[in-house]
């Protein structure tokens, strides 16, 4: 870039009189500047687009950014919820006009730049043609990019604003009026006792769930792959098909049914496997310990085929001439599983192996449809499974505490990108990108 300013920089000036600074300047009024440069068109339709955006939102934006910092007068009548929401749509117009009105004094200055240097304005058809080439990517993911905006930033920001609010069953609109209250909401997490259990014991569990349901579906996933992938192993097609089951099962399904068998009273598991060796049941459903065993085996049983088929198709790349020098070496099974298989392995599914810890940290289902995040605990707002996910879920639907569902929501996203991102930067198959 450094050569290319001073090559401009000297190149002799064909119109020196022309002055880029004077149209970025005049384009302070939209289209001016455009003007300026002798493309009348172009600044005709600009200056329009910009009039009719001032005059089509100039009062829903001063209103909206007015309702976003009061939340409302009139208790009883003002609706807080509707004022946050026409303010941020007015943050996200605004935006979009501060964009569109940068990249026209922008244009403005580049064009005047270029016209300093020889460059000839061209005429309507022209002007048009180049529009359409260059514009044209961006015409095909506008109506995508419009949809990303207002259905998953609107309702991001929406919920981000929330947890800085006091919005709770005791004063939910639009009976009342909503407050800003700062980070008391996160502040509250850490100080209030109830509140700080809660959350310390629920963000322990839901790491150790995450860890080592994952982890053992992965080990389990990994062991069976390795030992089906023997070329001493009959019926290959047969035993994969078996194992690709539980995952072509939906989820749901299978969730309800382990419920019903891991039941304290007459699942089957204790009626017909526990109870006529030991004499008594498990309590599967009322003992935390026990329902947290009991969700990571079915994990492990939901996981481990999608992760098994994984890894067989990796396995089936490896050279089978790697082995063999791994043989005339005098290499172990051991070692050329050390050296060979799990490096390879990991390498070519390491980015998706993240991602089942991304997803099992935000496992909802199967906390929820197998025992609600059960069991009670005394003391806290939050069940003996529950995880951060099913433990917002509860926050929102059934107590009605929106502004410290909103503020959990936040750490609970920050938590899993930073560590998506972490991973995936650690990960070879990140780092050497292309190599292959």
């Amino acid at each position: 870039m450094a050569a290319n300013n001073q090559h401009d920089s000297g190149m002799k000036l064909v119109n020196p009189k022309h002055n880029p600074t004077v149209a970025a300047l005049l384009s302070i009024i939209p289209g001016l500047g455009q003007g300026y440069n002798k493309r009348f068109v172009k600044g005709a339709a600009l200056f329009i687009l910009f009039a009719a955006f001032v005059f089509a939102f100039i009062d829903f934006l001063s209103e909206g950014l007015q309702g976003l910092v009061t939340l409302g007068v009139e208790q009883g009548q003002d609706d807080s919820r509707v004022f946050i929401s026409n303010g941020i749509l007015a943050v996200i117009l605004l935006t979009f006009f501060i964009g569109f009105y940068a990249m026209n004094i922008r244009d403005a200055f580049k064009d005047a730049k270029r016209i300093q240097l020889g460059w000839q304005v061209p005429n309507i058809r022209e002007g048009f043609k180049n529009a359409w080439d260059t514009g044209f990517p961006y015409l095909i993911i506008g109506p995508g990019f419009i949809l990303l905006v207002f259905v998953v930033i609107f309702p991001l920001l929406f919920m981000v604003t929330l947890a800085f609010t006091n919005y709770n069953l005791y004063n939910a609109p639009p009976g009342n009026l909503l407050e800003w209250v700062g980070f008391s909401n996160f502040a509250a997490l850490f100080s209030i006792e109830e509140w700080r259990t809660t959350f310390i014991n629920v963000l322990s569990w839901t790491l150790v769930w995450t860890f080592v349901a994952t982890t053992l579906q992965i080990a389990l996933a990994l062991f069976l792959a390795t030992i089906v992938n023997d070329p001493r192993i009959k019926f290959k097609k047969l035993i994969r098909t078996v194992f690709i089951l539980p995952w072509a099962v939906p989820a749901f399904t299978t969730i309800i049914i382990f419920s019903a068998m891991f039941n304290d009273n007459f699942g089957v598991i204790n009626t017909g496997l526990i109870a006529p060796l030991f004499g008594d049941g498990v309590p599967w459903m009322t003992d935390a310990t026990y329902t947290r065993i009991a969700i990571i085996m079915i994990q492990v049983w939901l996981g481990f085929p999608f992760v098994y088929a994984l890894f067989t198709g990796v396995l089936q790349s490896i050279s089978s001439d790697w082995y063999e020098a791994a043989d005339i070496d005098g290499a172990s099974r051991v070692q050329k599983f050390r050296h060979i298989t799990f490096p390879h392995v990991m390498f070519a599914t390491g980015p998706l192996l993240i991602m089942q810890y991304s997803f099992n940290f935000n496992n909802f289902n199967i906390i929820y449809l197998f025992n609600q995040g059960g069991p009670a605990v005394r003391g806290q707002t939050a069940g003996g499974t529950d995880i951060l996910i099913s433990w917002i879920y509860g926050l929102t639907f059934e107590n009605q505490q929106f502004s410290m569902a909103a503020a959990i929501s936040i750490i609970l996203g920050l938590l899993v990108a930073g560590f998506a991102f972490f991973m995936f930067r650690r990960s070879r198959s990140f780092k050497e990108e292309g190599t292959f």
